[in-house]
């Protein structure tokens, strides 16, 4: 005879990037965004700066 038991909780997912991991993105970011001319391009490139900023 089978029990009925809850589901178990799933575990926590593992973080993929360290808080390392994203100030050199940002780096990699500002200096890339340096040598762009095109300024839609480089909206894009501040917006993902800045979302980026907020988990450091």
């Amino acid at each position: 005879m089978t029990e009925d038991r809850p589901a178990a909780e799933p575990s926590r997912a593992r973080a993929l990037l360290s808080t390392a991991d994203f100030q050199l993105l940002r780096t990699a970011l500002t200096a890339y965004a340096r040598s762009v001319d095109d300024r839609e391009e480089l909206a894009k490139i501040n917006a993902l700066h800045h979302r980026l900023g907020s988990y450091t």
